[in-house]
């Protein structure tokens, strides 16, 4: 005993230390049981609370889809917008088959926002919206396209259109929408980023992609702190992976068991953890596996995150340019917008 407290009377930093490491430890337990809680808790009504009507963009597959569908399953009718007239009739079709909703659909191809062509949809989509309590926001449509490559082997028309896509339709999308939610004094933004801006310190290889989708969790974070007062929500969630074709294509393939689907959850788990999270908060990760990874990032050296991160993109560099090579199905590709 004696030695013990002469190490600690020699060694101040060690209390220091100790004490720096239990906040930090009691801070990640009370994350993990603040996010059981919300899990537990009754679901927020969201027709109630920001109003009947649900903008999703992007809706015809991937987490668009299964978002689209739990909304419609929590009674919100949809305004449906997406590039692919077919896909938004099927998908309108679908949930006016399956619960009693109505949707709208309005076709706009994002990556043309700012062009005439673009203006033109917009005009489609501010007249869709006209008239209705419009209460939420999704601003899911994105692009990762092309997908593991080195900066100077992008074209210069694919960065652009990630750009327009991921950075500029989204605020021109919100900058519609949200007067409306203004006047009527309530409503909630959700916009889709990714945990490849968040979770860990790079993203190799999806360089233009992670840095688009930091603006997004920059852009809420002000848009949170400026709309609260008038009664609007707005939120940033960001996923790491969650099980799409595009990470299907990227991933190693064969039987997922529970550890797996933890790490990656499908897209309508996803939907319904994020569902769940809409108004609590301005960034949120809201599937539980994937904030277990985001703290044991936290403890990780970058360099080493950096390394790992670097190996397993330079693989699925190889596994995409097998994919694009002459021989594939010319389905192939590893992400669009939708």
């Amino acid at each position: 005993m004696m030695c013990g407290d002469a190490l600690l009377r020699q060694e101040p930093w060690f209390i220091s230390l100790a004490t720096v490491g239990a906040l930090y430890s009691a801070a990640v337990v009370l994350r993990l049981l603040s996010h059981l809680a919300l899990l537990l808790r009754r679901p927020t009504d969201l027709r109630r609370r920001y109003g009947a009507w649900a903008v999703v963009t992007g809706p015809t597959s991937g987490i668009g889809e299964s978002l689209a569908l739990e909304l419609a399953r929590r009674g919100l009718n949809l305004v449906l917008v997406g590039r692919d007239p077919a896909k938004l009739q099927d998908i309108s079709e679908t949930i006016s088959r399956t619960r009693a909703v109505q949707t709208k659909t309005v076709v706009f191809d994002l990556s043309l926002v700012a062009t005439p062509q673009g203006e033109e949809a917009m005009r489609r989509l501010q007249e869709a919206v006209e008239g209705l309590d419009v209460g939420l926001l999704v601003n899911n449509a994105g692009v990762a396209k092309p997908c593991a490559v080195y900066l100077h082997e992008m074209d210069v028309e694919a960065w652009v259109r990630m750009v327009r896509v991921n950075l500029w339709a989204l605020t021109e999308v919100t900058a519609a929408v949200l007067p409306g939610m203004v006047q009527r004094g309530r409503g909630a933004v959700v916009n889709i980023g990714s945990g490849s801006s968040e979770a860990i310190p790079s993203f190799p290889l999806y360089s233009v992609y992670a840095a688009s989708k930091r603006y997004v969790a920059q852009f809420s974070r002000r848009l949170y702190v400026e709309y609260r007062s008038k009664g609007i929500d707005v939120q940033c969630q960001v996923p790491l992976f969650v099980e799409t074709k595009m990470t299907w294509r990227a991933g190693k393939h064969g039987k997922r068991g529970p550890l797996s689907r933890l790490v990656m959850p499908t897209s309508d788990a996803y939907a319904r953890a994020a569902a769940c999270w809409i108004g609590h908060g301005p960034l949120c990760m809201p599937n539980l596996g994937h904030r277990l990874q985001w703290y044991l990032c936290r403890v990780a050296p970058d360099r080493l995150l950096d390394a790992l991160r670097l190996r397993e993109n330079l693989r699925q560099r190889a596994v995409f340019q097998r994919l694009r090579s002459p021989r594939a199905p010319p389905h192939a590709n590893c992400g669009k917008q939708s």
